[in-house]
Parts: structure tokens; C-alpha cells; sequence
């Protein structure tokens, strides 16, 4: 079927590459031409990409300028686009700072006077099921927070989640701040945990959106730096209140976490919304609008181009599934995408991070006095922030598939090893302190591989349309796995449930080895490759480990077939 309508009618609505189902099973191609728009139906199967569209054109130009870009060139020609990224994700320091907060409140005397139980000694402790319950309502409070968010910046778009989210954020503080009795300050500890989702969720995906291939994985790592960032800022502000006896030991800590909402607000209040959300609610207009603001002067003449390589790539997935529902994540390709996105997540906790990601109490439990415990835990963080700088340079090197698979196995390497020290010498000094440098060992080799790594991956393995639900999917999975965690540890390390000491170490090396093997055999190489690249090789197939080497070509030149690409199981 070829029919020929007058351009002054139709073109000015169609001036780039669409894709528009049907109600049968097939597909309506537009090509713009000088005079006419030529529309041919093809069938399921036969989806053409031609060559002689302008905006195909300006589609796989835009393609060629993101492949030959490199880092330092990146970052000369965007730097509104990486400030806005960083900025946005500062919000992370607040959840970072807390997760460590809490835990270290275990170890701190005042804090287990005024909340925990006393023996006859008169030594007091937090109970384990108090420890695992305050940690969980954060983490409960997350998942939360998470999946709504995946909802209403689908929705809405991210600026005005974010805002909304920093307003609530500075209501809950004060519950935790205020609490006379631990229901209290679970209940505010849940509560903050709401806003906190929201942010660990959206910093990667607005990261991914607004940065170019070549500085995407930088900034989604970036967010595993501000995790490193609110953890050292919270040890550091614990061990200066470590000898406090009054109630302000804990109490100031708790009112920290104001210092960093109102700034945000005021400074992100103007910050612009991720051209991909415009693209995908078909104002093409407001997609080009945000570019302007996230580019440079000299890269506004290229505008056009990008945004037709978004709707390109949209499109494409459109073709796909027009269904942007979080059912759709566990539906066809999508499935192996989600599957890698929380697996990859989910090993974070389940590698070791419940007993080395926050220090303090484990250090105290293995025998160090608490302030020793809370030096050390300063310097491990410091390393862990060191660690993620230096996995920015490592990242231009190996691939996000190497580096995360042999953090994994330094990782099971080192909690074996504490655990076997553990269980031959676990009452000496030298025992212990042998296990505590260990432990900081992990710390360095988490923070350099499988911390931060993990935002690049998460931010890749999805399609753009589902980018939101499936990064909160992943986060989601991540404080499942966390929440496990939460519970187990405690319990093991605690004297009065299991007291295993640094044999624990044994119990996380395991996991950490299965998901070792499931690395090698699962998680894809992404370092490289465009959004659309990246669509097409999973719609292929195409096995995790031939990821790096498969040749593809999003924008050729030939009538192709890509039956993979429209076929839904």
C-alpha cells in the first residue's frame, strides 16, 4: 500500500523517523520526502530502517559524534550536563550518611544507655532484634520510596519528584531527631527511608539521561561516590561524639541530616528535566529546549541531531513494546535485562557489605576498643572514597563486566580469609587486628570494583522507556538483599545471639563466590555502547560473553530485517 499526500499538510508533524503500530501486526513507516510523504505497511517482521531519511540521518550523525567523543572531550563540551548530574545526585550523601549512623549508634555507649538493655555489669547493648529492626525500617521505607518513584517520574519526570521528595525529607528528620523510645525512631527511620528510595533511584537513570556515552558511566558512578562521601562525613561525625554521655551524643548526628536538604532544593529548583522523558511523551519541542540548557555554546548547533538520535532509539523500543508498566520488565527481552540489573544490585549486600560496608560495630565485635573502632572506620571510608575515584580511571581501561567480575573475587577471597583467621586465633590481639586490616582491604577492593561499577551497569542494561522502573526495580532487589542482610548479621555478629565473631566472614564469602559465577556466565559487557546498540544486542540474543566482540549496526544503510527486534514471546 503506497499512498502520496500533500506536504503542506502532513509534513510539518513529521520531520523525524517514526515507527507507529498498528491494530494488527504491522508497522507504519514514515519517510519524509521534499514533496510527499511516502507511508508503506509492512508486515511484523520487516521493520526497514532507511537511509534516505533526514532524520535518520541526523540520527546516526548524532550516533558517530557520541562513538568519537572521548572522556576529557565529554566533559569540555558538557559541562552543564555533568554539574546538574553531580548535583543532583549530592542527594545520596544523606542516605550514605545515615546507613552508617545507625550502625554506629550500636557501638556508641550513650546511644545504648538511653535506648538498649543493661546487664548486671551495667554493660548495655542494643538487642539484635532492635539492631536488625531499626536497620530494616530504613530499608523498608526505601523500597517504598523506590517503586513509587519509578511510578511518578514516569509520570511526572524528575525535577518535580526530586523537589517534593526534599520537602518530605525535612519533615521525617525531626522524627528521628526527637525520638523518646525506639518505636519512635524506627518509625522515623521508615519514614526518612520513603524520600531516600526516591534519590538512590533517580541519581543513576538522571545521570545515564542527561550525560554522553562517553561520561555516562562516570557519573553513575559517581553516585556510589556520594554513598562513600555521606559514609566518611557519618563516621567522622560519630567518632567526634564516640565519648559523649548526654543525649546530644546522638542527637546532633541525627540533626546533621538537615544541612543538606534546603541547600539542594534551592540550587536543583532550576536544575532541567531529562530531555528523554520529553522524547518519550512526544514533546519534541521541550527535549530540545533541555538540551540547550545541558549543552554548551558551541554543541547548540547539533541539537537536532540528538534529539533525533533519542527518538530513533525510542522508537526502536517502541517497536519493541509500547507498554511502559512495570510488567513489562518481566516480559520478553526485558526480563533478561531486569534479571541482570537486580542481580547485579542484589550482590552488594550479599558480598559482604552487612560486616565490612559499615565497619564500626564489627571492629568492636572482633575486639578492638570502640575508639580505635571509630578511627578505623574513618580511614576505611577515606579508602572507599579514594577506591571510587580511582575506578573512574580504571573504567577507561576494563570493562564493566571485568572489573565487577574480579571484585567479586578479591571480595570472596578476603571474607574466606577473615573467617579462617577468626576460627584458628580469634581471642588474640594480633587475631584481631589482622582481621580489622582485612577488613579494610575489603573495603578498598569494594569500593573500587563492585560499589561503584554497579551504577554503570544498572543504567545500562535497560531500555530508555523503562529506564525508571527498571532502575528501581534493581534498587529494590538491592534493599531486599539488604534487608536479608540486616537481619542475618546481627545475629551472627552479636554476643548475645550468635557471637561468630570474624567467622561470619565465611557465611558472606559464599555468597559472594555464587555471585561470582553468576558474573561470569550473566552480567554483559556494556563499555561503548549506545543506547540503541545496547537494545539491539539484547533483542539478538546475543550471550553475555559476546557482548564486547558482537558487531552491530543501528543505523545501516540497507533494507535489514530484524525480526528479533518485533517479535514478542
Amino acid at each position: 500500500m503506497l499512498l502520496s499526500l500533500d506536504n503542506a499538510t502532513i509534513y510539518p508533524c513529521l520531520s523525524l523517523l517514526a515507527w507507529i503500530p498498528s491494530r494488527s501486526s504491522s508497522l507504519l513507516y514514515y519517510t519524509v520526502a521534499p514533496n510527499s510523504i511516502l507511508m508503506s505497511t509492512l508486515t511484523k517482521n520487516e521493520v526497514i530502517l532507511d537511509g534516505h531519511d533526514e532524520g535518520f540521518h541526523q540520527a546516526r550523525q548524532a550516533a558517530e559524534e557520541e562513538h568519537d567523543l572521548t572522556p576529557w572531550q565529554a566533559l569540555r563540551l558538557h559541562p552543564k550536563s555533568v554539574m546538574w548530574s553531580v548535583l543532583l545526585s549530592n542527594c545520596i550523601i544523606m542516605e550514605g550518611y545515615d546507613i552508617v549512623l545507625i550502625y554506629s549508634f550500636f557501638a556508641q555507649p550513650a546511644f545504648a544507655r538511653r535506648y538498649g538493655q543493661c546487664d548486671s555489669s551495667g554493660a548495655c547493648q542494643i538487642t539484635a532484634s532492635w539492631q536488625a529492626g531499626l536497620g530494616n525500617a530504613v530499608g523498608c521505607g526505601t523500597i517504598i520510596g523506590a517503586f513509587a518513584n519509578g511510578y511518578f517520574c514516569q509520570r511526572y519526570g524528575y525535577r518535580p519528584v526530586l523537589l517534593t521528595s526534599l520537602v518530605f525529607i525535612c519533615a521525617f528528620i525531626a522524627i528521628s531527631f526527637s525520638a523518646p523510645s525506639l518505636p519512635v525512631l524506627l518509625v522515623g527511620q521508615f519514614l526518612c527511608g520513603i524520600p531516600w528510595g526516591v534519590f538512590a533511584t533517580m541519581a543513576p537513570a538522571y545521570a545515564s539521561e542527561v550525560c554522553p556515552m562517553a561520561l555516562r558511566g562516570y557519573l553513575a558512578v559517581y553516585v556510589n561516590l556520594c554513598w562513600a562521601f555521606g559514609q566518611l562525613i557519618s563516621a567522622a561525625v560519630q567518632s567526634a561524639f564516640s565519648g559523649g554521655t548526654s543525649q546530644w551524643s546522638y542527637r546532633i548526628p541525627f540533626a546533621i541530616q538537615w544541612v543538606w536538604p534546603i541547600p539542594l532544593f534551592l540550587v536543583l529548583f532550576s536544575a532541567p528535566e531529562s530531555p528523554w522523558h520529553y522524547v518519550r511523551k512526544g514533546d519534541l519541542r521541550m527535549a530540545e529546549k533541555m538540551l540547550k540548557r545541558l549543552s554548551s555554546p558551541s554543541q547548540l548547533d547539533s541539537i537536532k541531531q540528538k534529539v533525533a538520535m533519542m527518538v530513533h532509539t525510542n522508537e526502536l523500543e517502541v517497536s519493541l513494546s509500547k507498554d511502559t508498566s512495570y510488567w513489562q520488565c518481566f516480559k520478553g527481552i526485558d526480563l533478561r535485562r531486569t534479571e541482570i540489573a537486580c542481580m547485579a544490585f542484589a550482590a552488594q549486600p550479599f558480598c559482604g557489605s552487612a560486616m565490612g560496608g559499615t565497619p564500626t560495630y564489627f571492629f568492636v565485635q572482633a575486639g578492638l576498643p570502640s575508639s580505635i573502632s571509630f578511627k578505623m572506620s574513618i580511614g576505611g571510608l577515606g579508602i572507599a572514597s579514594i577506591g571510587t575515584v580511582v575506578s573512574w580511571f580504571l573504567m577507561s581501561y576494563c570493562g564493566r563486566r571485568t572489573i565487577y567480575l574480579w571484585g567479586l573475587g578479591g571480595l570472596t577471597a578476603i571474607l574466606v580469609t577473615v573467617g579462617a583467621i577468626s576460627a584458628g586465633d580469634a581471642r588474640s590481639s594480633q587475631g584481631n587486628y589482622a582481621q580489622a586490616g582485612l577488613m579494610l582491604g575489603w573495603l578498598a577492593i569494594y569500593y573500587l570494583t563492585v560499589g561503584p561499577i554497579c551504577y554503570a551497569i544498572i543504567t545500562e542494561v535497560s531500555s530508555t522507556r523503562l529506564r525508571s522502573k527498571s532502575v528501581c526495580l534493581s534498587r529494590i532487589a538491592y534493599y531486599i538483599a539488604q534487608i536479608i542482610s540486616n537481619v542475618v548479621n546481627p545475629y551472627m555478629l552479636n554476643p548475645t545471639a550468635g557471637d561468630w565473631k570474624g567467622k561470619t566472614g565465611f557465611f558472606w564469602g559464599g555468597f559472594a563466590f555464587l555471585f561470582f559465577i553468576w558474573t561470569f556466565l550473566r552480567l554483559p559487557e556494556t563499555k561503548g555502547r549506545t543506547f540503541e546498540e545496547i537494545d539491539i544486542l539484547f533483542a539478538e540474543g546475543v550471550r553475555a560473553r559476546d557482548f564486547k566482540n558482537h558487531e552491530v549496526n543501528a543505523y545501516t544503510d540497507t533494507t535489514t530485517k530484524r525480526n528479533a527486534l518485533t517479535q514478542q514471546p
